[in-house]
């Protein structure tokens, strides 16, 4: 049995040095031990529930409301290694290979939701599963969306209206 203090420094070192779990140092738990508790941690979404409150405590520190009411949407192309086969698509707007990462940020700029597709994959195919996810994160409260022109001919979703041009 190992202290929760002694398997999170280790989880902390791990995330710091980028390092294989199997090389450890040893003045910290062994890898199978951290492993063992960092699965029921992740099983039990430990994690996503404390960057939800933080997010949340964020929020009412600047005098905002804990969940927001508008989001917006937009997303970014990422080069994809070789190695990557059929997970990468051609984006022939950006003229590269890759994923595209399709992203729901509030009006802070704070993540709440995304999606990773393969580069080829159109942006406005992608707006009924960001709203989905972020109405199932902030608990229905968000109004509206702003979006890009990309997201403009997107189905589905209820929350989206056309960001205006200047």
């Amino acid at each position: 049995m190992y202290a929760l203090r002694a398997l999170c420094n280790a989880r902390r070192y791990l995330a710091h040095t980028g390092c294989p779990w199997r090389y450890l140092p040893h003045d910290l738990p062994p890898w199978q031990a951290l492993h063992q508790q960092w699965s029921r941690w992740r099983a039990a979404r430990v994690f996503a529930s404390i960057v939800h409150d933080l997010t949340e405590w964020q929020r009412v520190r600047l005098g905002r409301a804990a969940t927001p009411t508008a989001v917006v949407l937009d997303g970014r192309a990422l080069q994809s290694p070789p190695e990557s086969g059929h997970r990468a698509g051609y984006d022939g707007a950006k003229k590269r290979k890759g994923s595209k990462a399709h992203l729901a940020v509030d009006t802070l700029g704070q993540l709440r939701s995304g999606v990773l597709t393969p580069a080829n994959e159109q942006a406005h195919a992608q707006v009924s599963e960001l709203c989905r996810q972020v109405q199932e994160v902030t608990g229905q409260t968000v109004q509206v969306g702003f979006v890009d022109q990309g997201y403009v001919h997107g189905g589905g979703s209820q929350i989206y209206r056309r960001r205006s041009q200047h």
